[in-house]
């Protein structure tokens, strides 16, 4: 029988609450270390705790090391599990302060014959899952276009995020940079890389240094188009607003999926009144219908079974480019053609 694969991880802030409780579930993995500069924060988990990176690789030689932290330190976590010989790594988004930093990493991952991969959650959610599978399958008949409306009705009043992420208040770039980009890769999950974008970026409360609200279009194959609408004040009907952050609807010839707050999706056939259950609520009370464990699962059966990876850094490259072209449209007013 095979031994169980050893998973380190770097950061117990907020988020990494999802990250260890997803690992802790995962068949054939055994989570060996927790590093955090607050050792106590790190004790909090469960798991052996370190002060630091460098003697947590020392003691626990890990097979996989999970980097779960805000993108000023990916670079030097990347570079140091890198010189350690980690050959599976995992890195939080954003990823990586820049493009440049960005694709600095990615071509010395690749030269080092490591897996460097992008924790880029979203697209493993259940519901895009299935209305891939949709599209896939004919059910909207021609793809025409898509609509996300993001509505967490989380950024109102001056102690917006201070409890949990306070370091959204500081971020120069906030809506696209930090959640706008899970919809870029969303829609060229389901639709294939745009083509060009043209966005309409705004602040609304003024404690956010960055924009809090706007719209970006993308242009895809096929003239498909998808609208992402993002405005963090405003909500939607949901008993939990961070489960699926809004409402969509995927739209062809031949019918509508659409997505509601409960991770419900519905089909209507065009011409019809009728809707058709596709997928039922979610019922998972933690994050996203646990799309941090399926994508931590995805990288374990990767390792062990061989599967195809998502998400790898050199792919998620194209994400952070039309992100940049994002900002660059919505400066300049001027629609944004994508190599």
């Amino acid at each position: 029988m095979a031994a169980a694969l050893k998973v380190a991880c770097l950061g117990a802030g907020y988020f990494s609450q999802f990250h260890y409780g997803a690992w802790a579930r995962i068949p054939d993995v055994t989570c060996v270390g927790a590093a955090d500069r607050d050792i106590e924060v790190a004790r909090a988990t469960g798991f052996p705790a370190f002060n630091r990176l460098e003697p947590m690789l020392a003691a626990t030689n890990p097979d996989i090391l999970d980097i779960i932290l805000p993108p000023l330190a990916h670079r030097a976590a990347i570079l140091t599990a890198l010189d350690a010989g980690v050959k599976t790594i995992i890195c939080q988004k954003p990823f990586c302060r820049d493009l440049k930093e960005a694709e600095g990493v990615s071509l010395l991952a690749e030269q080092a014959g490591a897996r460097l991969i992008v924790h880029e959650n979203f697209r493993f959610m259940p519901w895009y899952r299935a209305i891939r599978k949709e599209i896939s399958a004919g059910r909207i008949g021609t793809p025409l276009q898509a609509h996300f409306r993001l509505r967490p009705g989380d950024g109102q009043g001056p102690d917006a995020y201070l409890d949990r992420q306070p370091y959204f208040q500081q971020m120069p770039q906030f809506l696209v940079h930090e959640t706008g980009v899970h919809w870029i890769d969303t829609f060229r999950f389901l639709f294939g890389n745009p083509s060009a974008v043209y966005a309409d970026l705004r602040q609304i409360n003024p404690v956010i240094q960055g924009e809090d609200a706007g719209f970006v279009i993308f242009d895809h194959p096929e003239g498909v188009r998808t609208l992402f609408d993002g405005n963090r004040h405003c909500d939607h009907a949901a008993d939990n607003q961070r489960r699926t952050m809004g409402e969509a609807f995927f739209e062809g010839t031949a019918g509508v999926l659409t997505l509601m707050g409960d991770g419900r999706v519905d089909f209507r056939a065009h011409g019809r009144l009728a809707v058709e259950p596709v997928l039922p609520p979610d019922t998972w009370e933690g994050f996203g219908g646990d799309c941090v464990y399926h994508l931590q699962n995805h990288v374990v059966r990767a390792v062990l079974d061989g599967d195809a990876l998502e998400n790898e850094a050199h792919d998620y490259l194209q994400v952070i480019r039309i992100k940049d072209a994002v900002y660059r449209s919505a400066e300049t007013g001027q629609k944004i053609a994508l190599p």
